[in-house]
This record gives structure tokens, C-alpha cells and sequence, in this order.
């Protein structure tokens, strides 16, 4: 088993940062999608804002908000100019005015891995950035792409030049820029994207220098596989990401990818995956709860560009799908009716298992808003009882049934749930049903 290399008291973290981790009463909320460009994005989220603080979230992660090359905002260019596709600066701050009057912090999505160039530079590359502000040379980009600085302290993004951290003008510049987002226009949470491209260390560095009062990195890899599908076994993925944060100082959360791939597993019929040989829940959370974010899908996984999406689609175009065979075949078969069933409950599932559970959980923008009424009340009814009964980062949790087509718990002794179609209800009359769905069911005292 592995854990965390040492237990720092969190009580003695002084900064933002440590008063948010220690609280553990986290709800973020992904606020856009691989498509949300194409749609005036910053008057749309406006508008969303009252219902986002009504619901409970705490935190709200918007897209990239620095001129990019291309438009989803992840090969960014000129990081001060905050006029890009998602809309002006204007209107962004206008939407981050209005997020703090819900008292709702914005999160900034900090892309300094890599970044685009103006000009052509060393190899007939763009690896310059003449004529805008970080007005960097070939020095800024790490010697494995194509640039004049190190070689990286992480993993290559391909494509494009890496930026060479290493370099203490790089660090105090990206440190005076992410100061400037959290002091001058109004962010206040952080989230690092592909932070296997540089060291941990760097991170660290930022944080202390800007001081967020919420930070989590992307530190994703894949999951153990086998020729059968995925490990049960995926201590050795967990163990990554939790030495990724202990790299930052303990000072960041990270996305627990681990719990994601053993939990879409988990719902095709698999929920003995869903507790490890020592009685924990199998990702980051079961380890180190308090730093681990977990969440169901994002902008990469789900979305349009569906990478490792959560086995759950929107009912309709399934029904849709479905008109279209039996209108080749003439024939319905009751498989074809279960997989209707099955794939409009398993979203429901995976959210009733997160907000229920330890860590930070995270709501996506498409489950939310795109996926109709019904599951975006089951989500805020979740919510609502995850804040009435006190659940947080660290609630204690008592797995009772972990079996093919059964999970049960126990978290913070005062909620009690399941998931899956197999029959269960906790004894004892002090239990009341606090809400339910297909599939799942969440009681109270």
C-alpha cells in the first residue's frame, strides 16, 4: 500500500489555500465544454450564475481566458490579451463581478505547459514571442521542442513549443501573470492544465508566489490495463497522482482520475471494483481525501471529444440511435430495451457515488445544463443533502456491500447509500429516504 510520503498538519498552513483544504466543503463546477466557444460564452454563463450559487457549488472553473491560437483556448499566445473566443475582456469581468456578488469564486484554467509562438526563431521554428507582452526568445523553450533552453522536466506536449520552467525569467514572469489573474482581474481558484509536462516543484513555486485559494492540477495517465479490461488493482496510478501533489508541497489537489476509471467501470455491472483490499474506496480518494477532486467526465474525457467518456449518453439520441437499427432489423429485442435503460441511469450512478463520498467533487456544464431537468435537479438534490448532513473531504465512510451488481455505504454515520439494481436498505428505523432514482438511493437520519 502507498500513501503520501509525510502528513503535514494542515493547521499549520497559513495561507488561502490551507483554509480551503481544511474547510473540505468543495463543490466545483466545470462551467464549459470542448464546444463552448462557439456560443458567447461569458453572457451565457452570466445569465447561469444565480442558479450555479443557488445550487451550492463553491467554485466555478471557466475555459481559458487568454488569447489562444486556437479557440478552445489550450494553445495560448498572448497571455494578458483576455479578449478571445469565449468573448471580451469586458465581458469577462463582468461574469467574474457577478460570480463574486454569488459569492462563487471563478477558476482560472493556467495553461503554461506550452504556448504558441509569434515569430520564427531558432530551426526555422515559432518558438519567439516577439511583439506581445512575455516577450520570451528561444530560451524559453526546452531544447526537446525545438527551442534553446533545458531539456523538460516532464513530459513533451507535442506539437508545439514546451516552455522551459527551469528558467528563473520564465518562472518570475509566469509568476507576475498569475498574480495579475488573481489580483487584478478577479480569479481566485486555479486549476494547472497537463501537469505532467513539468515538474512539480514549479507548481509549488506559483502557488506560493499567487497565492490562489484553491489550486488543482490535471495529472492524468492512463490507468493499469490488462487483456481483460482494466486492473483491479490501481494502487500504482493512485500512488502517481499522490506523488504529483506531494511534489507541490501538498499545496494543490489533483483530478482523481483514478477514481473515474475505476467508477465507469464500476456501473456496467462491476461494483466490487469499487472497494480495495483494505476496505477503501480504490482511487485517490481512499488515500488522501482531502486532495483528491473527483469528478465523472470534463471538457476532454466527455464532451464532443470523448476520449474516455463515462459510459452515459443523453437518453434521447440513444432512443434516436436505437429507432435507427430496428427500423433496418423490424425486430426489438429486450437487450435493445435495457440499453436504452441503462445507458440514461449510469450518469445518475456515478453522481449519487461522488457527491455522497469523500474528496472534492466536480459537476460538468453538460450534465448540468444539456442533459434536461430531470438530471440536473437529481444532481442539486444530492448537492442539498451532501450540505445538510455535514459531508466534506475527510467524512469517514464504512463500505458495506461491494458486489457485482451492488455498492452500499455509510459516510459520515448520518447518510447511508447504493447503487446498482441490486436489492438493499439499511436496518434500523432511524434511516428515512432522502432521495432516489433508478439505480440508486440515498438515505439520512
Amino acid at each position: 500500500m502507498g500513501y503520501r510520503s509525510n502528513d503535514i498538519d494542515e493547521s499549520n498552513q497559513q495561507n488561502d489555500l490551507g483554509a480551503i483544504a481544511r474547510n473540505g466543503r468543495e463543490i466545483l463546477f466545470q462551467a464549459f465544454n470542448w464546444e463552448s466557444h462557439k456560443y458567447d460564452w461569458w453572457r451565457n454563463l452570466e445569465r447561469k450564475v444565480p442558479d450555479i450559487a443557488k445550487s451550492g457549488f463553491t467554485s466555478a472553473w471557466l475555459p481559458p481566458a487568454s488569447h489562444s491560437f486556437a479557440p478552445e483556448g489550450y494553445l495560448p499566445q498572448n497571455l494578458y490579451s483576455l479578449n478571445s473566443s469565449y468573448g471580451s475582456e469586458h465581458l469577462l469581468k463582468a461574469l467574474l463581478q457577478k460570480l463574486k456578488q454569488h459569492k462563487v469564486r471563478a477558476m482560472a484554467d493556467i495553461v503554461i505547459n506550452h504556448r504558441v509562438g509569434t515569430t520564427q526563431g531558432h530551426g526555422g521554428m515559432y518558438n519567439r514571442y516577439d511583439g506581445i507582452p512575455l516577450s520570451w526568445d528561444e530560451h524559453a523553450v526546452t531544447s526537446c521542442t525545438g527551442g534553446l533552453g533545458n531539456r523538460s522536466t516532464g513530459d513533451n506536449f507535442h506539437g508545439v513549443p514546451n516552455i522551459d520552467h527551469s528558467q528563473q525569467f520564465v518562472r518570475k514572469d509566469i509568476t507576475a501573470w498569475l498574480r495579475w489573474l488573481r489580483n487584478s482581474v478577479g480569479f481566485q481558484d486555479f486549476r494547472f492544465d497537463f501537469v505532467r509536462g513539468y515538474s512539480a516543484k514549479y507548481v509549488k513555486e506559483y502557488i506560493e508566489g499567487a497565492k490562489p485559494m484553491f489550486a488543482v492540477g490535471e495529472s492524468w495517465d492512463s490507468c493499469n490495463y490488462n487483456g481483460h479490461g482494466l486492473d483491479y488493482n490501481q494502487d500504482s496510478h493512485r500512488q502517481r497522482i499522490i506523488n504529483w501533489i506531494d511534489g507541490t508541497g501538498q499545496l494543490s489537489t489533483a483530478f482523481d482520475f483514478t477514481t473515474k476509471g475505476i467508477l465507469q467501470e464500476a456501473v456496467k455491472g462491476q461494483f466490487w471494483r469499487l472497494r480495495d483490499p483494505q476496505g477503501k474506496p480504490p482511487g485517490v480518494m481512499g488515500w488522501w481525501p482531502s486532495r483528491a477532486v473527483t469528478f465523472i467526465d470534463n471538457h476532454d474525457t466527455g464532451s464532443t471529444q470523448a476520449h474516455w467518456p463515462f459510459p452515459s449518453y443523453h437518453i434521447m439520441e440513444e432512443i434516436q440511435q436505437l429507432a435507427r437499427e430496428l427500423l433496418d432489423r423490424f425486430v426489438a429485442t429486450v437487450d435493445d430495451c435495457t440499453r436504452v435503460l441503462y445507458f440514461s441511469t449510469s450518469l445518475a450512478e456515478g453522481y449519487a457515488y461522488i457527491l455522497t463520498h469523500p474528496g472534492i467533487p466536480t459537476v460538468f456544464y453538460d450534465h448540468f445544463y444539456d442533459w434536461g431537468n430531470s438530471i440536473h435537479d437529481q444532481i442539486v438534490k444530492l448537492m442539498d443533502i451532501r450540505k445538510r448532513q455535514d459531508i466534506h473531504s475527510r467524512s469517514s465512510i464504512r463500505i458495506l456491500e461491494a458486489q457485482a451488481n451492488l455498492y452500499s455505504a455509510i459516510i459520515g454515520e448520518n447518510v447511508c447509500m447504493k447503487i446498482g439494481d441490486g436489492s438493499w436498505c439499511p436496518t434500523g428505523r432511524e434511516w428515512s429516504l432522502a432521495t432516489c432514482g433508478h439505480r440508486y438511493a440515498v438515505w439520512q437520519k
